[in-house]
């Protein structure tokens, strides 16, 4: 600072690669010592999280603001929203433990999960008992009673995976239970593999890039649209935003785009998308009667479907009625859908006729068989002619996540080296409810009968059941089950509420690490900003500390520091990417606010459409046939009722023509927040600032509105037999008569916690949602499966306690 003079100017400039993470700038403080200034240095710090990357202001070691890098067209405003929840009264400063807990009371009344004070403990203390209650659950119950399924997406970073280093730490202390699939798109992740063969996200590759639809493509039809909103995110890491100016690039294009879903706002304005406001949850009903319409009118690709896909002439027979009785034309469709008959001729022609691609979004697989519709859209792409042609064809997720549709993958990034787990029991992901209400029970999955496990010990990290699973008033009800519930958190939100044992953990930025997000070409360091807040450790250190308890810290950590396995990681990296990245040493990685980019991968990639198309005996799909299943064998040979050997129209539960709608005559869409990434910094300014009286908003037709007199801005009250929230209302028709959206993700907050059935009052529609598998076959949620109603809400208006911390002892 000495060459610093009082009214001399310093330059300020933005965070530059040449430039190392420290002082960016000088601010002088005249007057506060006469004769000479008083200066405080800012440092530019990179950061790196699933909605992108930032530049984080701090002075004086104080986290300031966090600024967008000046090279991102599109930034996500959850970035700058960080800063309020860095050190706001819901973090978890110090280890906890429930007291019922310690004391041995019940699981009900005032003292169960959720509703029960905690008592602040020392980490010498909270380690002892976490250690010591794993010890006792494995000695009586054996491995399998201890849950390390963890579902969540955590914090970005390549090292500090949360659900990695937990079940590392879990596989070597004599293996867990896990979970499999996701709840976002389980139903796609086990049906693809039969129908086009790979591994379930491979598709990823495999579907035409936007700058492909661009260059070739003619039409685009999108099940379930194309929102900007969940372009975002992307897993792991994010260095900039494409997705807008790729979508902006094809409608300059020529392409035309045709939007259909509930919500007209699911495709952006730029688009000018002619918009088929489905009813929910038939979008396989709309698909059948595109594909009869095809057929009957020979619009179909008789050729692809003969040389490349099995089983076609069985599916046109359930087309024609030969099967049971019923036509599956453009009338038959309309009745379901809503969708008008001439809108189903049209599109079977347009399909046909231009260079077409059918998009599906992941929402319309989280529904009862919500298996149909991603296999219906396969198979209405294979007779539309375009499959395995340039730009055209299939595709999932677009703008679901930044990089699907941007780019088809990116070279492989060492992370923490995973450990077999010698326990094989697991369940579906969705079925954590059913097993810890029915242990022993039998249920089926993709062909197997598994056997519900009875478990004891439930340790979660880096995820929130209480936001993405469904009817969390049964979760309630399952939650008081296990012996044990520990978690690891940095807020008190409501999975750290219903813990046991809460476990103060350092946010991504409290810790140095890397980014390396899914597809996304770049490797970005993640220097820690700032000292994590209060005793707050990172999650491996917490492991650490328990494997050295438990006697194999050495292998846990393998004699590294947690810099040092950063650098490992980077330099295994570097080492296997060899001379096609040349990516830079690690101590100039570090200094590199931008990061590094890695070689962009080309295709063909396994299982093309383009080569099957080509050559369908070169280059077979791996499937049985080799080709693409329209009848699945296989899946017939399972016995399943409620997904058969090709797709098909079942009816859901809960839809708008369902009995139930005379009671509940609403359809609750609750689709992926834009102010957040699912419960992720729900306490964060930006998702602070959407509420309406501290309450998650709720969208409402207004037809609907005015026959409940609500009017915009009011408090209202969503309901039915499963639960009941409040929500702030929003007047659009964005949304089409008979249905509402409310996001997901607003912290659960019940009037009465660990009391099932009480009115949340903060807004989350996981209160609402049917907790049933969508099929025998992947068991994914079903959330999008319900129907509710809404009034005006007249009843007391308490105090939305979300982000306030339970009742601590000390």
């Amino acid at each position: 600072m000495a060459g610093i003079r009082q009214g001399e100017p310093v330059s300020c400039g933005p965070l530059t690669d040449a430039e190392p993470h420290g002082v960016a700038a000088v601010v002088r403080e005249p007057g506060r010592h006469p004769g000479w200034s008083w200066c405080t240095v800012e440092r530019r710090v990179p950061v790196a999280t699933h909605w992108g990357s930032f530049v984080a202001v701090v002075d004086s070691g104080q986290l300031v603001r966090i600024e967008p890098p000046g090279d991102d067209p599109a930034p996500s405003p959850i970035g700058p929203g960080m800063v309020t929840a860095a050190e706001d009264s819901a973090r978890v400063l110090r280890p906890a433990v429930r007291k019922g807990w310690l004391d041995g009371l019940p699981r009900a009344g005032e003292t169960a999960r959720g509703a029960d004070a905690f008592v602040e403990v020392s980490w010498d203390d909270a380690l002892t008992l976490v250690s010591e209650e794993l010890r006792r659950v494995r000695a009586q119950h054996g491995d399998s009673a201890v849950f390390g399924g963890s579902y969540g997406w955590a914090s970005a970073g390549g090292f500090h995976n949360a659900q990695g280093q937990l079940q590392r730490f879990l596989a070597l202390d004599g293996g867990y239970t896990d979970s499999r699939n996701t709840y976002s798109t389980a139903a796609l992740e086990v049906i693809l593999p039969h129908v086009i063969g790979g591994a379930p996200w491979s598709y990823q590759s495999r579907m035409p890039m936007w700058d492909e639809i661009a260059e070739s493509c003619e039409l685009v039809v999108a099940f379930g649209g194309l929102a900007l909103k969940n372009s975002q995110v992307n897993p792991g890491g994010l260095a900039r935003h494409r997705t807008r100016d790729l979508q902006r690039k094809c409608r300059e294009a020529g392409v035309r785009f045709v939007n259909v879903s509930p919500i007209r706002s699911d495709t952006a304005d730029f688009l000018d998308a002619e918009w088929l406001p489905v009813l929910p949850n038939t979008d396989t009903a709309l698909m059948l009667g595109i594909a009869h319409t095809m057929l009957v009118n020979d619009w179909h690709d008789e050729d692809f479907l003969t040389r490349c896909c099995e089983g076609f002439d069985r599916f046109a027979s359930y087309l024609t009625g030969d099967v049971d009785g019923v036509v599956k034309d453009a009338d038959w469709a309309a009745r379901i859908t809503g969708i008008s008959r001439d809108s189903v001729l049209d599109l079977a022609r347009r399909l046909s006729a231009q260079r077409s691609l059918i998009m599906v979004n992941y929402a319309i697989q989280r529904a009862d068989h919500g298996e149909q519709p991603i296999w219906m859209s396969v198979v209405l792409a294979a007779m539309a002619g375009s499959l395995g042609r340039p730009g055209c064809g299939w595709g999932a997720g677009y703008a679901t996540m930044d990089a699907t549709g941007v780019a088809p993958g990116r070279p492989s990034v060492a992370s923490m080296p995973r450990v077999a787990n010698p326990v094989a029991d697991f369940i579906p992901v969705a079925r954590i409810a059913d097993t810890l209400l029915e242990p022993g029970a039998t249920i089926d999955y993709d062909g197997q009968r598994l056997t519900l496990p009875d478990l004891r010990l439930i340790y979660w990290c880096g995820g929130n059941p209480f936001h993405h699973h469904q009817d969390l008033h049964r979760l309630t009800r399952a939650w008081q089950r296990p012996d044990t519930v520990v978690v690891h958190e940095a807020w008190w939100n409501t999975t750290a509420k219903f813990a046991d044992i809460v476990l103060p953990v350092a946010t991504s930025l409290e810790r140095d690490d890397f980014a390396a997000g899914f597809s996304d070409p770049h490797l970005i360091a993640m220097p820690k900003v700032r000292e994590p807040a209060g005793e707050a450790r990172t999650d491996h250190r917490i492991f650490a500390a328990l494997a050295a308890r438990l006697g194999y810290e050495r292998e846990f950590t393998q004699s590294r520091s947690e810099i040092d396995w950063v650098r490992h990681l980077y330099d295994r990296t570097r080492a296997n990417l060899g001379d096609d990245a040349a990516l830079p040493d690690f101590d100039d990685f570090w200094q590199r606010a931008r990061g590094v980019e890695l070689p962009a991968l080309s295709g063909p990639f396994p299982g093309s459409f383009e080569a099957l198309r080509s050559d369908p005996q070169r280059f077979p799909l791996a499937t049985p046939s080799g080709r693409i299943e329209i009848f699945s064998e296989t899946i017939d040979s399972f016995g399943y009722d409620d997904c058969t050997g090709h797709p098909a129209w079942f009816e859901p539960v809960e839809w708008l023509r369902a009995d139930l709608a005379d009671r509940f005559p609403l359809h609750l869409i609750s689709n992926q927040p834009a102010s957040r990434l699912h419960s992720q910094y729900d306490n964060g300014g930006h998702s602070l600032a959407s509420k309406i009286h501290g309450r998650e908003p709720v969208t409402v037709n207004p037809q609907d509105a005015a026959s409940r007199g609500i009017e915009n801005g009011m408090i209202v009250r969503v309901f039915n037999d499963r639960g009941s929230c409040l929500a702030g209302a929003i007047l659009s028709d964005a949304v089409m008569p008979g249905v509402i959206q409310l996001s997901t993700g607003a912290w659960w907050d019940p009037a009465r916690p660990g009391h099932s059935g009480t009115l949340d009052r903060h807004g989350n529609p996981n209160t609402l949602t049917r907790d049933r598998g969508c099929s025998r076959l992947s068991q994914g949620p079903s959330a999008h499966s319900a129907l509710v109603d809404v009034e005006v809400y007249d009843g007391p208006v308490d105090e939305v306690l979300a982000f306030t911390p339970p009742h601590l002892e000390h």
